[in-house]
């Protein structure tokens, strides 16, 4: 059994018997078939393209050097902070937060252990607090006035905890891919939580 046409496939009007298109719909259902076509192509292109550029970021993050991965995880890290610590004074002089719109808003992700000196403790929550500019550098941290308000805000075992951690660690990609993708995600629950708050 075969299937019989029975309407047009442009006009959707009714087939005499034997015919496959209306002769006065065979010019229209032939554009609407060549814009049909030019938008499936345009389709495929936009996914080839989609697929080339997701290969291209593939490629690059694969070839990011420790360095970079670094950077990347301090920039997320540092901006977790700020955003966490933006109601909390200065930690080392005590200076309220500033009403500044923009990136930092007046305000550095200030380590008390410097990332030099500990660099396993660079991503720690309790080594790094919202400082203001000012102290962080060109007060060179402020370090005791840094410790002082550290003991307050966290209590005495930790900044010991923190003071007394003197191991070494070998950064690897995956982990720091990790640290970065982490506080990225973070920050961006912090900021939708102040949002609806």
């Amino acid at each position: 059994m075969t299937f019989r046409r029975t309407r047009c496939p442009h006009c959707r009007g009714k087939l005499e018997a034997g015919q496959r298109i209306h002769p006065a719909c065979i010019d229209g259902y032939a554009e609407a078939q060549a814009a049909k076509a030019e938008r499936a192509e345009a389709k495929k292109a936009r996914a080839a393209a989609k697929v080339e550029r997701a290969e291209t970021r593939r490629r690059k993050e694969a070839i990011k050097t420790v360095p970079a991965l670094i950077r990347e995880a301090q920039q997320a890290f540092n901006a977790w902070v700020r955003a966490r610590d933006a109601a909390q004074p200065c930690i080392s002089c005590g200076a309220p937060p500033p009403d500044l719109s923009g990136l930092h808003a007046g305000r550095d992700a200030g380590h008390y252990r410097s990332t030099g000196s500990a660099s396993h403790l660079r991503f720690h929550p309790d080594n790094c607090h919202a400082q203001c500019v000012h102290c962080n550098q060109w007060g060179a941290g402020k370090a005791v006035d840094y410790r002082i308000r550290l003991l307050v805000r966290i209590g005495l075992a930790r900044v010991e905890a923190l003071e007394s951690d003197n191991r070494t660690h070998k950064w690897a990609h995956d982990e720091l891919r990790g640290i970065r993708d982490h506080y990225r995600a973070a920050l961006r629950l912090l900021v939708k939580s102040s949002c609806s708050a």
